[in-house]
């Protein structure tokens, strides 16, 4: 089983920080948290960035025991530029 390791919108659309899943490929490991979290961690998924052991991968990357899937959605911040100080 591959460990997934959830952040942002993804952890809270799912419950929890991480889990672990059986799968043989990331698509696998994404298709079984979907099965588990349900809809809402679906959607988050439509605009997220999926890394394991550190890289940007695709569905088809196979994964092992050892691994790590990271579900990264887009997050905003930072200052906003045009606000002057006083």
């Amino acid at each position: 089983m591959a460990r997934i390791r959830l952040f942002a919108s993804a952890r809270e659309a799912a419950g929890t920080r991480d889990d672990e899943l059986p799968g043989a490929t990331v698509g696998e490991v994404l298709d079984g948290a979907v099965a588990r979290y349900g809809p809402v961690f679906e959607g988050v998924l439509e605009t997220a960035t999926v890394w394991c052991n550190g890289d940007a991968v695709d569905r088809d990357h196979a994964v092992g025991a050892d691994d790590e899937v990271a579900v990264l959605p887009p997050v905003s911040g930072g200052s906003d530029a045009s606000v002057e100080s006083r």
